[in-house]
């Protein structure tokens, strides 16, 4: 995902935190894992700018460099996503 659908994402977290006015814990954990995925998409965007400045043509360890920062972000977006899930349960009692 771009920084743009995260941002999105992010937004309609809080909104539903808003909505539905749950236990601080649920704050806590949700904007953490929030800015969470949020600083590792600009450390990967970062990573990325700066890479391919140094070397612009294919490399395999930019390459494996470049993925793993972007399994960073998709690990906390999934983990985001889990946790979420979590949070709606609890409240609708599922």
């Amino acid at each position: 995902m771009s920084m743009r659908q995260q941002s999105v994402a992010a937004v309609g977290v809080v909104i539903t935190l808003l909505w539905l006015r749950p236990a601080p814990i649920w704050w806590a954990l949700l904007l953490l894992n929030c800015g969470l995925v949020l600083a590792a998409e600009l450390f990967n965007s970062a990573l990325e700018h700066a890479l391919d400045h140094l070397h612009p043509g294919p490399h395999p360890a930019i390459g494996l460099a470049k993925d793993c920062a972007a399994g960073a972000v998709l690990l906390l977006s999934i983990t985001g996503v889990i946790l979420f899930t979590c949070f709606l349960c609890e409240i609708f009692a599922i």
